[in-house]
């Protein structure tokens, strides 16, 4: 599909040699047959007028004019009356000549679903408040200050910081400080540097909840931090949360956890675990990375604080908007211990300067104005709504198939009979075009496990819940 650009067409790079052997409209000729033909022009893309050329390329209009008449003469362009000059179609190479398109990754878990696609970790983007987030942004553009938009401190916008500390503090329980806060691209980005950070102290082996990321994510993480500096080991996930007694055999220096919503068990780390896991950091001189990703939609619980509140000179909280509003924002931060605060920020800096500045201040405004908060309230109710749907039409289609994990969040485990496949469950369901998705891809030890099903609503309607289970029932019995 052709680019339409809007008023102007941007410059056309066409190199011209002056004072050489070969005459300037042989040059332009041929410099726009290979445009043409290797597709840097494609086809029905429009071509700058032929004023517009000569004064971009600094030759007489009439070389252009009769240029465009000898490509149009060989069916290179297409021209109608009071339209622009067009490049024609089929001018380019034959698609032989292209690189061949790489296939889709194997194992690949995204399933193009006509019907329900019960993909978890993505909320529901059709939500994201578009008019609020135009509102923050126009409210940044006007507002901002000239130093605003330089690079600015690798920590980032201390506007967004002292919001975000506020924040924390009041609906987290955080023990937060803008000056030990960094924001980051992003979830990834904010765990990759922080274990950065904690490389540069000497930790060599830090342990992941297994299931949790799953032993491929795990292996690009530690890719990503610096392999052979840092080794990933797993412990399990029990029905309070991550086992600290297998943490305390593991040789670990450092965990990564979700306690206020286990993905993808959603398991919630019970006080008595969360009591042990800060000892355990405290006797060994450990850390903890506390993955806080989607606290904010809770159901049938009280509010969990997080376990930075307990021990703050041992506790990474990452947090990020990608739950909340939409994984485009772009936007994490990372709450870290004093002593890591400066190293965190110069791996951010290292990494690539810091996060937009702009998008920054626009979120600090969604986050003082309310409208952050009102967006939060009406996500629950639409979340909430969709999580009776699944659970009522899996009482109703499949009975036997036990849900849990529904205490937040937007995801549940389905678990299947003893006897299931999971993967042949999924490969059938996807021949019905309904997406389904597997325990086993966030598995990272051996052994036999039950079967189960991760089950994201975050993406689906209430309608196509029913109309998704109702379609697959008869596969998870």
């Amino acid at each position: 599909m052709a680019i339409e650009w809007s008023g102007s067409t941007p410059e056309l790079l066409l190199p011209l040699e002056r004072g050489g052997g070969t005459s300037l409209r042989a040059q332009l000729l041929s410099g726009l047959r290979e445009a043409i033909r290797d597709g840097r022009l494609h086809e029905g893309e429009r071509l700058p007028s032929t004023r517009e050329l000569s004064r971009q390329l600094g030759v007489s209009r009439g070389l252009v004019q009769e240029c465009y008449g000898q490509l149009l003469a060989e069916g290179y362009l297409v021209t109608r009356g009071g339209s622009a000059t067009r490049v024609a179609p089929g001018s380019a190479r034959p698609a032989a000549d292209a690189a061949p398109t790489a296939p889709p990754p194997p194992g690949s878990r995204h399933v193009q679903a006509l019907i329900a696609d019960f993909r978890a970790g993505v909320p529901d983007l059709a939500s994201f408040p578009r008019g609020d987030w135009a509102w923050a942004v126009r409210e940044t553009c006007r507002t901002a200050a000239n130093a605003d938009l330089d690079y600015g401190d690798p920590r980032g916008s201390v506007v967004l910081r002292q919001v975000l500390a506020g924040y924390l503090r009041r609906v987290r329980a955080a023990e937060a400080d803008p000056d030990r806060i960094v924001v980051s691209t992003g979830f990834a980005q904010g765990l990759v540097v922080a274990l950065r950070a904690l490389t540069g102290a000497d930790v060599r082996r830090v342990a992941f909840e297994d299931p949790g990321y799953g032993a491929t994510e795990v292996e690009e993480i530690v890719r990503a931090v610096g392999a052979p500096r840092l080794e990933a080991v797993h412990v399990p996930v029990d029905e309070q949360g991550v086992d600290v007694e297998a943490l305390e055999s593991s040789g670990a220096q450092a965990v990564v956890v979700m306690p206020a919503h286990q993905s993808p068990t959603g398991v919630v780390l019970s006080a008595r675990r969360r009591n042990e896991l800060v000892a355990w950091a405290r006797r060994h001189d450990g850390y903890v990375v506390e993955d806080d990703y989607d606290s904010e939609f809770r159901y049938d619980r009280e509010p969990v604080g997080v376990v930075q509140g307990l021990a703050p000179e041992r506790v990474f909280t990452i947090g990020t908007v990608s739950k909340t509003l939409a994984p485009a924002v772009r936007l994490g931060w990372v709450l870290a211990p004093g002593r890591f605060a400066d190293r965190v920020a110069e791996e951010k800096l290292i990494s690539d300067r810091g996060s937009s500045a702009l998008d920054q201040l626009a979120l600090a405004a969604l986050l003082e104005s309310g409208r952050y908060d009102r967006h939060l309230r009406r996500m629950r109710a639409v979340y909430a709504g969709r999580r009776a749907t699944l659970v009522d039409a899996l009482a109703r289609h499949a009975r036997h198939v036990r849900v849990s994990g529904l205490a937040a969040g937007f995801h549940a485990v389905a678990h299947l009979p003893a006897s299931a496949d999971e993967r042949a469950v999924v490969a059938a369901a996807a021949g019905r075009s309904v997406g389904l998705y597997p325990m086993a891809d966030h598995r990272a030890l051996p052994g036999p496990n039950a079967p189960q099903l991760v089950l994201g609503f975050g993406l689906v309607g209430e309608r196509a819940i029913e109309t998704g289970i109702a379609t697959v029932a008869d596969l998870l019995h």
